[in-house]
């Protein structure tokens, strides 16, 4: 099965946006920015929910050494964007997904979320590494890693690393699949 890393950004409260704008603009640093586009440009599968590519849409460039994969309820209202092996919509369960991904080729993928995408493949135990920039704010509201669902994983830490003198930490995390 393909390796699916989850590369997030989040406030210390959780936070993956601020309120209701879209985006990572006002959470994300300089430096997790520089670090994210690093990770996009060494990988050449990126999956991620529609409400995600939809905030992303103005700033995504197509490659032919890259595919993006949108999960949506809705595939046909993005016909007129698909761009065959570059950017793909689909209606198909994660793992369906991945498996014919596999049959591709791929053998990682990075998971750009959002919320209901990300539970939707921790659901399915999916998810093999987290990738977490945790930014020092706080956001009343705003969108979160995951959705309101029962879940009950453990995770190990990789590797840490401080971004930034104000305090931005690079976490990552192996999640124990060891009960599977």
């Amino acid at each position: 099965m393909i390796r699916v890393i989850l590369v997030m950004v989040s406030t210390i409260n959780g936070k993956t946006t601020k309120g209701n704008t879209p985006g990572t603009k006002n959470l994300a640093s300089k430096e997790d920015q520089e670090y994210f586009f690093q990770t996009l440009q060494n990988n050449n599968l990126l999956i991620m929910g529609s409400k995600t590519y939809e905030a992303a849409r103005d700033e995504i460039k197509l490659s032919d050494d890259r595919l993006r994969v949108v999960l949506t309820s809705r595939p046909d209202d993005y016909r007129h964007e698909a761009v065959t092996n570059q950017l793909e919509f689909t209606s198909d369960k994660p793992k369906i997904v991945l498996q014919k991904l596999e049959k591709r080729g791929y053998t990682q993928a990075i998971l750009l979320g959002g919320a209901r995408t990300n539970t939707d493949f921790f659901k399915e135990r999916l998810v093999d590494e987290i990738w977490l920039t945790l930014e020092p704010k706080i956001f009343g509201e705003g969108n979160d890693l995951l959705s309101s669902v029962e879940l009950d994983l453990d995770l190990q830490l990789l590797e840490s690393e401080k971004l930034n003198d104000t305090g931005t930490l690079l976490l990552k995390y192996e999640l124990n699949k060891s009960e599977d």
